[in-house]
C-alpha cells in the first residue's frame, strides 16, 4: 500500500462486520490494558482478539462498535477511533477493582467525551490520518454537547504524549502503572484533557 494517498481514505461509522478489525486495532491502542481484560474473558479456544471482538459486538455498551469510527481504504479497515461520553458514577469505588486496572478507572474526567483509543495500521502512519481522526472526535464531541475531551496515555510513550500535546491536550492527573506481563510500560499513566471552549472551538 505504498501508493495509498489520503484521498483514498474513507471515514465511516463502524458496523458489526468490523468488530474483529476493531479489536485488533484497539489492542494496538490500549498499551496492553485490553489484553489484561480480554485474556480473562476468553472462552474455549478463543484468542484475545476473538474475546475483544465479542465484546465490541455488543450494543448499548461503551465498548461497542456503536461508539467506533473506522478509516477504510480499498475495503480494508486501516484505522480506529473509539470514543464515547464519559460520566463518572459517584457511587463506584475503584478500590474494589483489580489493582492492575484500578489506575485507569481512577483517571476519568466527568462530563467529557472520552477517547478510549485511536490506532492505525503501520502502513497508514505518518500521513496525517491520526490527526484527522482526532479532529473527528472533536466534531463528535461538539455535536453531542461536550466542551471537553479526555484520554489516557502512558508517560513512557513520549511520542504519543507529544502528539496529544500538539493537539492541545494537557495532563491533569496521573497514577503509577501497576506492573503486569501484558503492559510494557512503567512509570505513570496520564489523564489528558482538551478544553474546546478554551481554544475557541465551542
Amino acid at each position: 500500500m505504498t501508493d495509498m494517498s489520503l484521498t483514498q481514505i474513507l471515514f465511516r461509522d463502524a458496523t458489526p462486520a468490523d468488530v474483529r478489525d476493531i479489536a485488533t486495532l484497539y489492542l494496538m491502542a490500549s498499551g496492553g490494558v485490553a489484553e489484561v481484560i480480554w485474556d480473562g474473558l476468553r472462552q474455549a479456544d478463543e484468542d484475545v482478539v476473538d474475546a475483544g471482538a465479542r465484546r465490541y459486538a455488543r450494543v448499548g455498551e461503551d465498548f461497542s462498535f456503536e461508539n467506533c469510527a473506522v478509516a477504510e481504504t480499498r475495503g480494508r479497515v486501516m484505522g480506529l477511533l473509539h470514543a464515547f461520553p464519559m460520566h463518572v458514577d459517584p457511587e463506584f469505588d475503584p478500590s474494589t477493582m483489580d489493582p492492575v486496572l484500578r489506575p485507569y478507572a481512577e483517571l476519568e474526567a466527568d462530563a467529557s467525551y472520552y477517547i478510549a483509543g485511536v490506532a492505525l495500521r503501520a502502513e497508514c502512519r505518518g500521513r496525517g490520518i491520526g490527526t484527522k481522526m482526532m479532529k473527528l472526535a472533536e466534531l463528535r464531541a461538539m455535536t453531542r454537547g461536550f466542551r471537553r475531551l479526555s484520554l489516557i496515555a502512558f508517560e513512557e510513550n513520549a511520542k504519543a504524549v507529544r502528539f496529544y500535546e500538539r493537539l492541545g491536550y494537557r495532563t491533569v492527573d496521573r497514577r503509577l502503572v501497576k506492573p503486569h506481563r501484558f503492559i510494557p510500560y512503567s512509570g505513570h499513566v496520564l489523564l489528558m484533557v482538551k478544553d474546546l471552549s478554551a481554544v475557541g472551538i465551542a
